[in-house]
């Protein structure tokens, strides 16, 4: 095997990431403009992911509310139940991960909405959301190579962090409101 350096790794990651967000910005943007339109309109927002998909969704909603929207994350001992007028936002590469796939049919079944990320929006998951958010990236039980030479769906999990941002930086902006504005929303406990 060959000895890499954690600089080449980095430059492998970087990009990787750079070729994700290129195809991205070309893409159609309708669903991206719906996924704020969602995000903005919701009454509650919950997200929702297995693994790391999951991990990058927390960051998500840690932005969120720091933009003072109500977040929840499902499986906290004080998420209250979804119902009509909220959205869900989830992420599963594959978008047939079963207990995503659940959650996000349980959802559109009380009238909520469902915004998902994934790699693909030919799935279980996409059939359900209200918009797709598509990552061209590899899912993690792709190991050929060919979408990303990362590990696992590691490309994706960076995707679904990185777009989260993204979706929180329009959504601060449109809002109007400044970083001092948002400030008071973060921990004080420390």
């Amino acid at each position: 095997m060959a000895t890499t350096t954690t600089a080449d790794a980095l430059g492998l990651i970087g990009d990787e990431l750079q070729d994700l967000i290129a195809t991205v910005r070309r893409a159609d943007q309708a669903p991206f403009e719906r996924a704020i339109g969602l995000l903005a309109d919701a009454d509650r927002v919950f997200v929702h992911g297995a693994g790391r998909s999951g991990l990058a969704l927390r960051m998500t909603a840690m932005r969120l509310m720091h933009l003072g929207l109500d977040v929840h994350v499902v499986g906290e001992v004080t998420t209250p139940a979804i119902r009509r007028g909220d959205l869900l936002l989830v992420a599963s590469g594959s978008g047939t991960t079963g207990g995503i796939v659940q959650a996000a049919r349980t959802a559109a079944e009380v009238g909520a909405q469902v915004l998902a990320v994934s790699t693909t929006d030919d799935s279980p998951l996409a059939e359900t959301a209200a918009a797709t958010l598509v990552l061209p990236a590899a899912t993690k039980t792709d190991r050929s190579g060919t979408a990303s030479a990362q590990y696992a769906g590691s490309l994706f999990e960076q995707g679904v962090a990185l777009l989260g941002d993204a979706l929180f930086h329009a959504l601060w902006q449109r809002s109007g409101h400044s970083a001092d504005d948002l400030w008071p929303r973060h921990a004080n406990l420390e």
